[in-house]
């Protein structure tokens, strides 16, 4: 099967979707594997692809499985000499070395508490180790990752969370950013962190957001434009 006639399939576990390309770099995510010679799903979905040619299996479970590349919202659990422990919601923890955020040198180390917010990159996921994570890009700054300070944790589905990462914009975000200011970090993992001027405000972008998944764009405006006449 071509690439093209693979992707909006919707497949089971085990099923062939593609040949491994001859040439080229194959990237995949979560949901997918290698088999003779072919990319094998590991469980059911559609199967598509990210902006960078990323190839994933949306679906609507709930439990996050980490892949290479992946961002993600994590919970700080325990702190180490050399490392930090960080609950993603997969099956194990997350390790997160205390070097990997930008300016970190053995003197000056992260401040970080268990119960602390960090947006994170996985860089390692293997199935018989724990993932490792980052706080930097591939250049080492930190691009948007790092601890992430107040706010508030929204859980959604990952394919939701997908759609707020996607491009073109989500529907939901083009609507509240008409009208609202606030800032986000989305996880693949499930996890989306809001911040806004009140708690008001984080709520009903929450809110909006948990309302738009299923709904069409129309229905998403109407939606939005009713949620902000109630602050109006």
């Amino acid at each position: 099967m071509s690439e093209s006639q693979a992707f909006g399939k919707v497949v089971g576990p085990g099923d062939k979707l593609l040949e491994i390309p001859s040439q080229g770099t194959l990237r995949l995510s979560a949901g997918l594997t290698t088999h003779e010679g072919a990319v094998v799903s590991t469980k059911g979905g559609v199967l598509r692809a990210t902006r960078t040619g990323q190839l994933y299996l949306e679906g609507r479970q709930k439990r996050y499985i980490p892949a290479e590349g992946d961002v993600a919202v994590g919970v700080i659990v325990d702190k180490h000499s050399e490392n930090f422990t960080v609950d993603i919601g997969g099956p194990f923890n997350a390790i997160l070395p205390l070097l990997s955020f930008e300016g970190a040198t053995r003197r000056n180390r992260p401040n970080l508490r268990p119960g602390d917010l960090v947006y994170a990159r996985v860089v390692q996921a293997h199935r018989d180790i724990d993932p490792v994570l980052s706080c930097t890009d591939s250049a080492g700054r930190a691009a948007g990752f790092g601890h992430l300070k107040d706010g508030m944790v929204l859980n959604c589905s990952s394919s939701l969370a997908r759609q707020l990462l996607g491009s073109p914009t989500a529907p939901v975000l083009e609507a509240l950013a008409s009208g609202l200011e606030f800032e986000m970090a989305v996880g693949l993992n499930g996890r989306v962190w809001l911040a806004a001027g009140t708690a008001a405000t984080c709520v009903l972008v929450a809110n909006a957001i948990s309302e738009s998944e299923f709904k069409t764009s129309q229905q998403i405006r109407t939606m939005v434009s009713r949620l902000l006449s109630r602050i109006g």
